[in-house]
């Protein structure tokens, strides 16, 4: 999956990443104002899409002022799928959610950060995420904690197309990264998408989408 845009998961054209901003957005748009959020194409491209847009009904065009403006048609019958493509990042984050969730042992705390988390990956990137465990695990709950590990490194690339990158440490390694500030301290407070466990292993502005 292209991180920047998901929507190329499901059609190459325009179409996908303007129904994605016109899905997110409360208020109608200029053509300028879709195509300065849109994920990739010109102006002109943006302008051709919501042309083919408004003739197929899904998006609505009407006059304010001296400016056309846009906006999804939400009973369209279509407008559902287009809400699906605006929530295609967070849908990934659910996924994580639930499955780390249902782990045992299960993290102390996961986040998603690196290209993933920034949205400026693109389908050969990795997805990489950090897990931090408790570090007295018994030797049954080790095997297990790697079967699920193993399991996630199949089904991230089933749910995406991309491979997945774990980065494992213990709650004292991670606390050390906080204390020092290191590098990966800073990008993943800054850019990380938190998954699973304590907010407080974090920062105070965990909990980005």
């Amino acid at each position: 999956m292209d991180l920047s845009d998901p929507t190329r998961a499901v059609t190459g054209t325009l179409d996908g990443p303007v129904l994605a901003v016109l899905a997110g957005s409360g208020k109608p748009m200029t053509v300028g104002e879709v195509a300065a959020l849109t994920a990739r194409g010109s102006e002109v491209g943006v302008r051709k899409s919501l042309g083919r847009l408004v003739e197929q009904g899904i998006v609505r065009a009407t006059e304010m002022g001296r400016n056309r403006v846009h906006e999804l048609n939400r009973d369209h019958v279509a407008a559902p799928i287009a809400e699906a493509l605006a929530g295609l990042r967070l849908a990934l984050w659910k996924k994580f959610r639930g499955t780390l969730g249902a782990w045992n042992p299960k993290p102390v705390f996961g986040c998603v950060f690196g290209s993933a988390a920034r949205g400026d990956g693109d389908a050969s990137s990795d997805i990489d995420l950090l897990l931090v465990v408790v570090g007295q695990l018994t030797a049954r709950q080790a095997a297990k904690w790697d079967r699920q590990v193993a399991q996630l490194h199949d089904l991230v690339p089933a749910w995406t197309g991309n491979p997945l990158q774990v980065v494992e440490m213990s709650v004292s390694e991670w606390a050390d990264h906080r204390r020092r500030r290191t590098a990966l301290f800073t990008e993943i407070d800054r850019d990380g998408i938190q998954v699973a466990g304590e907010t407080s292993l974090m920062s105070a502005r965990t909990g980005r989408a």
